[in-house]
């Protein structure tokens, strides 16, 4: 006599075990895809900002301490040939008045980056969660879509290290800049006598944002249905505005 078929086992969905944040923080280097779906999940945002906030102050300590933010500003000064000018027109003492503010200035500004940074993930944020829902249809949180935003920021604490260690090493300050640090893009081989708006053209052009740009795009498509080509053409779009707009103010103020 033949046993009797079993009845057929029923499906089950098995569903990805939630992530650590430290996990989170890891695989958005080498497996995005697993970070982003588990944004879905849990939309924290502070591991990854905090590690972020803490590169950028240690950086800024370092650039304090080996070069100083009174010749951090005189290097930023030189790639602005107007400014320049201008400053170099003005009595010593004046001269001397206004360096000195330039540099207090820029020195709260670059240590309070990081909260400075936050607020600039929220607008990004927002733009592109108007926009993917303008052109795409999305149906996503914005709380989600900040988190990716913070999270794909991760590889660009690469640059501050980089610079960390450079000036550990002892590299010169001379030519030092603190919005471009490290040799990870084209603009940084153009000096104070190349072209301004050659420069605000290939500065934009780095690894490190590119590979940000490319992770936001595929976070899209982990955390909501829009295709990754929409995805893609939205994230690269907004790039190219602000590249273009970079480039027109340079060609406005040199």
């Amino acid at each position: 006599m033949s046993a009797m078929p079993l009845p057929p086992t029923p499906s089950v969905a098995v569903e990805a075990a939630p992530l650590s944040e430290a996990a989170r923080i890891i695989d958005t280097f080498i497996a995005p895809s697993k970070t982003f779906t588990d944004l879905r999940r849990n939309a924290s945002w502070w591991a990854p900002f905090l590690m972020i906030a803490m590169v950028s102050l240690l950086f800024i300590y370092v650039v304090d301490q080996k070069v100083g933010f009174r010749k951090v500003v005189d290097n930023l000064i030189q790639l602005q040939p107007k400014q320049a000018e201008r400053i170099d027109n003005m009595p010593a003492d004046q001269r001397q008045k206004v360096m000195q503010q330039q540099a207090t200035i820029t020195k709260i500004i670059s240590y309070a980056f990081p909260i400075i940074g936050l607020a600039v993930y929220a607008v990004f944020a927002g733009v592109l969660l108007g926009t993917l829902r303008f052109v795409a249809g999305a149906d996503l949180k914005y709380k989600t879509l900040f988190a990716l935003i913070v999270y794909t920021r991760l590889p660009q604490v690469l640059s501050p290290l980089l610079a960390i260690l450079s000036l550990l090493a002892g590299v010169s300050g001379d030519g030092f800049n603190l919005q471009n640090p490290v040799a990870t893009n084209p603009g940084y081989f153009i000096g104070p006598d190349g072209s301004a708006v050659l420069r605000a053209l290939l500065t934009p052009l780095d690894v490190l944002s590119f590979w940000s740009l490319i992770l936001t795009a595929i976070g899209i498509t982990c955390i909501s249905k829009v295709k990754r080509g929409a995805a893609f053409a939205v994230v690269f779009g907004w790039f190219a505005v602000v590249v273009l707009a970079r480039v027109a103010l340079a060609a406005l103020t040199s």
